[in-house]
């Protein structure tokens, strides 16, 4: 379960984007529990071998990596750009149930770092488990879960002092620099 979360837990576009769903209060069942099967199921994938089948494939794990680290960087650059222009969370109509499930597809399922830590980091370290390595998934699942209810829960409750577009424009410039510097360190 420590493990799982050493890697869920980090500043990027998935948990930016439940924890703004948190704040809004808008559509926030379908969006965790998108993360939390999207999670469960790559983390099965990776247990399950296909991990170790990417990993021996080097032109794969390459390409994967270059466009991991394009899409980083894209999206740190998009942070900033919303950290120069606050509006705050209230500012825009509310969106529909299907655009917020659009979205949160497209950022946990284009996010090429997701298949990293999920697929292949965690798949590796459950396979080193051997016999035990589907407790270990479990245990990862588990973290997932924990971690994407409570960010949920967590953002609902601190909404009125997160709402402000002050704090949104120090989180989107954390959130930047974070993600391209990301972006940097996958690319080298």
């Amino acid at each position: 379960m420590l493990t799982g979360l050493t890697l869920i837990v980090a500043i990027g576009a998935q948990n930016a984007f439940v924890l703004r769903q948190g704040i809004r209060r808008e559509h926030l069942l379908p969006v965790v529990a998108i993360c939390i099967a999207a999670d469960a199921t790559l983390i099965a994938l990776g247990t399950g071998g296909v991990g170790a089948l990417v990993s021996s494939h080097p032109g794969l794990v390459r390409v994967v990596t270059w466009v991991g680290a394009a899409y980083l960087v894209g999206y740190g650059l998009l942070a900033l750009r919303r950290a120069t222009r606050p509006t705050g969370l209230g500012a825009t109509a509310p969106a529909s149930r299907g655009s917020v499930v659009a979205t949160t597809l497209a950022i946990t399922f284009l996010n090429p770092h997701v298949y990293l830590d999920t697929v292949l980091m965690l798949g590796s370290i459950a396979n080193g488990f051997e016999d035990e390595r589907w407790a270990f998934a479990g245990g990862a699942v588990v973290g997932s879960t924990v971690w994407f209810t409570g960010l949920a829960l967590g953002a609902r409750a601190l909404a009125r002092p997160l709402a402000s577009p002050r704090t949104w424009r120090v989180l989107d410039a954390v959130i930047g620099v974070t993600m391209i510097g990301l972006g940097v360190l996958l690319a080298l």
